[in-house]
C-alpha cells in the first residue's frame, strides 16, 4: 500500500487569453508544492476559457504547439509533483476536419519528471439547455472521447475524467472496477448548476466508487458573462469533504491516506456486489 500523500486543487478565474492564465496559475501551484502537495490538479480550461465556437476554434492549437505543455511539465520538473492539466483545447492530429471541424477537450496527467503519463479526451458532451442561465452545445465544438482512461501513479492508478461527465455515474465505475483509486475531475461547472449538484453528485461518485475525488473547478466570471461555480473540492471514499474552495481564486490541500479507499470498499462491496442484468426495453 502507498504511504499517504498530500493532494491539491487549484481554483482558477481564468479568461480568453492563454499567456495570462499560464501566467496566473504558475505561483498558485507552486504555492501548492510549497505546501507539501505531491499532486496539484488544476480545473477543465485552465488556460482558456473563450466564448463562441469560431473563438475557441481560432485558439486551439497542436499538441505539439500548445505552450501550456511545455510550461506545466517545467513546473512538474522544478516542483517535483504529479500535475493534472484539467483540460486544454487541442486541435487533433487530423486538424479537426470532418463534417464539420471540431477540436477536443483534453486532460493531461504529467509526472514529476515532466513526461506526460496520460491524456484523456472528454467523453460526455455538455449540450444543455439551463432555464434561467443559457444554452450551452459543447458537441459544436468538441469532438467526444472514446476511452476511458487511468494511469498509474506512485500512489495507485487514478481515473481521469473532465466536468459533464460527472452526470455518467458508469464511467466511474467502470473506472473503479477496473482498480482505479482516485478519481479526477476537473471542472468549470455553471453557477446555476453548481449551486442545485456540484456537492451532491461528487460525493456520490466517492461513495459509489470507494474512491477518493478530487475536483479543482473554475470560479468567477468568464468571457460572454459566463459564471462558474468554484467550490473545489477534495473528498474521501466515504463520502466526507476534506476540503473546500469557496468562490475565489486559490488551493486547497488536503492529506491521503490511500488506505481509507480499502476501508470504505470492505465496509460496503458494492462494486464487488453488482450483478449484470436485462435491461427494461425501451418503450
Amino acid at each position: 500500500m502507498a504511504d499517504s500523500f498530500k493532494v491539491a486543487c487549484v481554483q482558477v478565474n481564468s479568461g480568453n487569453d492563454i499567456a495570462e492564465n499560464i501566467a496566473a496559475v504558475t505561483p498558485l501551484i507552486r504555492s501548492a508544492a510549497k505546501d507539501g502537495a505531491r499532486l496539484i490538479t488544476t480545473p477543465e480550461c485552465v488556460t482558456m476559457m473563450e466564448d463562441g465556437r469560431e473563438n475557441v476554434l481560432a485558439k486551439a492549437l497542436a499538441e505539439k504547439d500548445h505552450p501550456a505543455l511545455p510550461a506545466f511539465s517545467d513546473l512538474a520538473r522544478e516542483t517535483g509533483a504529479w500535475i493534472v492539466v484539467g483540460s486544454l483545447a487541442i486541435r487533433p492530429e487530423d486538424g479537426g476536419q470532418g463534417e464539420a471541424e471540431r477540436i477536443v477537450n483534453r486532460s493531461y496527467l504529467i509526472d514529476a519528471k515532466g513526461k506526460i503519463a496520460a491524456h484523456y479526451d472528454k467523453i460526455h458532451m455538455f449540450d444543455v439547455d439551463i432555464e434561467g442561465d443559457r444554452i450551452y452545445r459543447e458537441s459544436a465544438t468538441y469532438r467526444p472521447g472514446e476511452k476511458a482512461v487511468f494511469a498509474q501513479t506512485p500512489w495507485g492508478l487514478l481515473g481521469m475524467t473532465i466536468c459533464y461527465d460527472l452526470r455518467f455515474p458508469y464511467l466511474y465505475r467502470s473506472l473503479a472496477q477496473a482498480g482505479a483509486r482516485y478519481l479526477t475531475i476537473p471542472a468549470a461547472f455553471t453557477r446555476t448548476t453548481g449551486r442545485a449538484h456540484w456537492h451532491v453528485l461528487l460525493r456520490a461518485r466517492a461513495i459509489e466508487t470507494g474512491c477518493f475525488v478530487f475536483a479543482p473547478a473554475q470560479c468567477g466570471e468568464h468571457a460572454g458573462d459566463r459564471l462558474t461555480y468554484g467550490h473545489s473540492l477534495i473528498i474521501a471514499p466515504w463520502g466526507e469533504i476534506l476540503a473546500e474552495g469557496g468562490e475565489d481564486v486559490g488551493v486547497i490541500t488536503a492529506e491521503i491516506d490511500p488506505k481509507r479507499g480499502d476501508a470504505a470498499r470492505a465496509m460496503v462491496p458494492s462494486l464487488r456486489n453488482g450483478r449484470d442484468f436485462t435491461p427494461p426495453e425501451k418503450i
